[in-house]
C-alpha cells in the first residue's frame, strides 16, 4: 500500500511537470530569444504569457471531460498536443509564430496540471490527500530546480531551440509512463452523471461557492507572486544584476527548493495542527516577509543577497499554501473533482498572467516592479485568508462534521 502510494505521487508528480519543465526551462533562454528572434523583451514575454494563458484557460475543458471520460484519455491527448505544440516551437522561424505555438503547446500542457490533482481527490481526503499532494509537489520540483539548469547548459552548447526538442523527449517518455503505471481512478459506474449539461451546473455550483472561491484565489494570489518572479527574474538577475545564465538557475533553483522543501511539511503539520491554522500562519508569514522586502527596495536596499534571502525565506512559507489550500478547496467538492480541479486552476493561472501584465506595464530595468508585484500579491492573498478563513469558515466545517 505505500509502495502504491508513492509509485502513484512519483507518476503524478511527473506528468504535473511535463507542463512546468517547458516553462522553467525556458526561463534561461528568453533574452537569447530576443537577440535571436529579433524581438523585444514584451515580445517574449508575450510568449511566456500566451503558455500561461493556455495552461489556464485550457484547464476548464480538461477538467469537466476528464469527470466523464475517465482520467486516462485527457491526459493522453494533452501530451500529444504538447508534443507537437513543442517541435512547432523548435522550428519556429520568428516570435510570433512562436507565441502560437506556445499557446497550443499550453493547451497541450494543461491535461497534465488538471488531471493529477483530480486523481489525487479520487484516491484520498483530508491529511491523507495533503500528503499525496505534498509528495506530488516533491516529484514536481524535479522542474524548477532542475529545469533552469539543464535549460541553461542546453542553451550554451546548443541554442534556445534545444529547449524545446528536449521537453518533446519530456513528453514521448510522461505517455510511456501513464500507459504503464497509472492506473485508471475514475470508473465508469462514477461517469454516468457527468455530462456537459452536468459540468456546466457545476461551475455554478463552484462559482456560487464563496470559500471554494476564497481557498482558490488565496493559493492564486499565492502563486502569481511566483509567476511574477518567473517571468522578470531572468532579465533582472542577468541583465540588471549582471549573473551568468547558469548562475541564474543556480539562484532560481534555490529558491524553488525552499518553495517545494517547505511543502513536504503540510502533511505532518496539518495532521498535528489542522490545515486552516497552517495556511493563516503561513499566509502571514509570507506577507510580511515580502512586505519587509518592498519596504527595502522602497528605501534605496537593491543589494542582490538581500533580495535572494528574504525570497527564500518567503517562498518557503508559500510553499506551505498551495498544495493546502487546493487540498481545502477539493474536499468538499469529490463528485465534481475533475471540473473543480479545471477551476481552481484555469482561476490560478488566469490570476497569474494578470499579475504577470499588470508587472509588465510598470518594467523599468529594476527589481522594483517585479518585487512590487510579489508584495502586493502576497498582500491580497493575506486578506482573503483573514475574510475566507474566519468564524463562519470554521462553524461551517462544524457542522458539515455533525
Amino acid at each position: 500500500m505505500k509502495s502504491n502510494f508513492f509509485r502513484t505521487a512519483l507518476v503524478l508528480g511527473l506528468l504535473s511537470a511535463i507542463g512546468p519543465f517547458a516553462i522553467d526551462m525556458y526561463l534561461p533562454a528568453l533574452p537569447s530569444i530576443g537577440q535571436s528572434l529579433g524581438a523585444s523583451m514584451g515580445a517574449v514575454q508575450a510568449s511566456l504569457m500566451a503558455f500561461f494563458i493556455s495552461l489556464g484557460l485550457g484547464q476548464l475543458i480538461y477538467g469537466p471531460i476528464s469527470d466523464m471520460v475517465g482520467r486516462k484519455a485527457p491526459l493522453y491527448f494533452g501530451l500529444v498536443l504538447f508534443g507537437i505544440g513543442s517541435i512547432g516551437c523548435a522550428l519556429a522561424p520568428d516570435i510570433h509564430t512562436l507565441i502560437v505555438l506556445r499557446f497550443i503547446q499550453g493547451i497541450g500542457a494543461c491535461a497534465g496540471m488538471v488531471v493529477p490533482r483530480a486523481v489525487v481527490r479520487d484516491l484520498h481526503t483530508g491529511h491523507d490527500a495533503a500528503r499525496l499532494m505534498s509528495l506530488l509537489m516533491l516529484v514536481f520540483s524535479v522542474s524548477p530546480i532542475l529545469a533552469p539548469l539543464s535549460g541553461s547548459f542546453l542553451i550554451e552548447w546548443f541554442g534556445w531551440r534545444s529547449v524545446f526538442w528536449a521537453v518533446t523527449v519530456a513528453a514521448v517518455l510522461g505517455l510511456a509512463l501513464m500507459a504503464i503505471s497509472l492506473p485508471e481512478t475514475r470508473p465508469p459506474a462514477e461517469r454516468v452523471d457527468s455530462s456537459v449539461g452536468s459540468a456546466l451546473a457545476a461551475y455554478g455550483v463552484l462559482l456560487r461557492d464563496r470559500h471554494f472561491l476564497g481557498l482558490v484565489f488565496i493559493g492564486a494570489f499565492g502563486i502569481s507572486s511566483f509567476f511574477a518572479y518567473l517571468a522578470n527574474s531572468s532579465f533582472i538577475l542577468i541583465d540588471h544584476y549582471g549573473l551568468t545564465p547558469r548562475a541564474y538557475s543556480l539562484a532560481f533553483a534555490a529558491n524553488a527548493a525552499s518553495f517545494i522543501g517547505a511543502s513536504q511539511f503540510t502533511g505532518k503539520l496539518g495532521a498535528r495542527f489542522g490545515l486552516v491554522p497552517v495556511v493563516k500562519i503561513a499566509v502571514t508569514g509570507y506577507a510580511a516577509i515580502m512586505l519587509l522586502l518592498l519596504a527595502l527596495n522602497l528605501a534605496g536596499i537593491e543589494r542582490l543577497d538581500v533580495m535572494l534571502a528574504l525570497l527564500f525565506i518567503g517562498f518557503g512559507f508559500l510553499g506551505l499554501v498551495v498544495p493546502t489550500t487546493a487540498v481545502l478547496a477539493l474536499d468538499e467538492h469529490g463528485a465534481i473533482a475533475g471540473t473543480a480541479s479545471a477551476l481552481l486552476g484555469t482561476l490560478q493561472f488566469v490570476t497569474g498572467a494578470v499579475v504577470m501584465a499588470l508587472v509588465g506595464l510598470i518594467v523599468d530595468g529594476s527589481a522594483r516592479p517585479m518585487v512590487a508585484g510579489i508584495a502586493g500579491s502576497a498582500l491580497v492573498a493575506f486578506l482573503l485568508t483573514r475574510g475566507t478563513l474566519g468564524g463562519a469558515y470554521q462553524a461551517r466545517i462544524a457542522k458539515q462534521s455533525a
